[in-house]
């Protein structure tokens, strides 16, 4: 899949207002979204803010840590993510669910598609981002609801430059033709 890029203004992403908060030899970023959520102790809404971690697998991804996937908010909060202010080209927001350190369960919403079965790149960013933030081994089973991938990445070592590697089957989901003028 390539080498990850961290370098935010290529990803791109925009912190300008965001304070970025350490975890592992990383960073999450928190982000405001534009839900309010009532508070039921005081009855008044407040302003929900979920941690992301931000990079790019040729396509921008953001990558929150959720307690269960299932029950993870991914229609109405990966809309929100996907089109956050801090996000100029839009972006893949991913929900990953830590099973163990070799095993994570994933579900992603992708920029101008919404939720799909499975995704590639999304797969790879989620297990880049979970070794970074020193929660994830250097190769992890990732199971989406498209079926499973193995993703491995050597940047556990320290080198971020290393390729992201991803194993998994192929299988063709559709086939047929098209006629385009143009070209005939």
């Amino acid at each position: 899949m390539g080498a990850p890029v961290f370098d935010l203004p290529r990803i791109p992403f925009d912190p300008a207002d965001l304070s970025a908060l350490e975890q592992g030899t990383w960073q999450v970023w928190p982000l405001k979204i534009e839900e309010k959520l009532a508070q039921p102790s005081v009855g008044r809404p407040q302003d929900a803010s979920v941690s992301v971690a931000v990079l790019s697998m040729g396509n921008p991804h953001a990558v929150q840590v959720v307690d269960d996937v299932d029950t993870a908010p991914v229609q109405t909060l990966g809309a929100r993510i996907e089109s956050h202010p801090a996000f100029p080209r839009r972006v893949n927001a991913g929900f990953m669910q830590i099973m163990n350190r070799s095993r994570i369960r994933l579900r992603v919403f992708e920029r101008g598609a919404g939720e799909t079965l499975a995704c590639g790149t999304g797969a790879c960013a989620a297990v880049v981002a979970g070794i970074r933030l020193g929660l994830l081994d250097a190769r992890v089973d990732v199971e989406t609801r498209g079926g499973q991938l193995t993703i491995e990445w050597a940047g556990a070592a320290g080198n971020l430059a290393a390729p992201v590697l991803m194993t998994g089957p192929a299988a063709t989901v559709f086939e047929g033709e098209i006629d385009i003028p143009e070209l005939t």
